[in-house]
């Protein structure tokens, strides 16, 4: 399987640059794992929608994938408490 390209959108962009900067590095370093494996341990699809989610510490990941153009896109990183609002 080859390397999915990751995409991250200007809401989650803005996102990660409001974290604290250490758990931006950690968060910016799992957005990275993604694309050679989008569905890693841990990671669950969302019910209802076609996104999945990943955990990094107290935030979350949330992500579509699009296997037919090999496509990770990053829709929201936010804190647990309002990552699903």
């Amino acid at each position: 399987m080859g390397a999915y390209s990751v995409l991250i959108t200007r809401s989650a962009e803005r996102e990660i640059e409001r974290l604290p900067t250490p758990m931006r590095r950690l968060v910016v370093r799992r957005i990275e794992a993604l694309s050679g494996d989008p569905r890693p341990q841990g990671s669950q699809k969302l019910a209802g929608e076609d996104k999945y989610r990943v955990r990094q510490g107290d935030y979350r990941i949330v992500y579509t994938i699009e296997d037919s153009v090999v496509t990770v896109t990053v829709v929201r990183v936010a804190h647990r408490s309002d990552v699903y609002r």
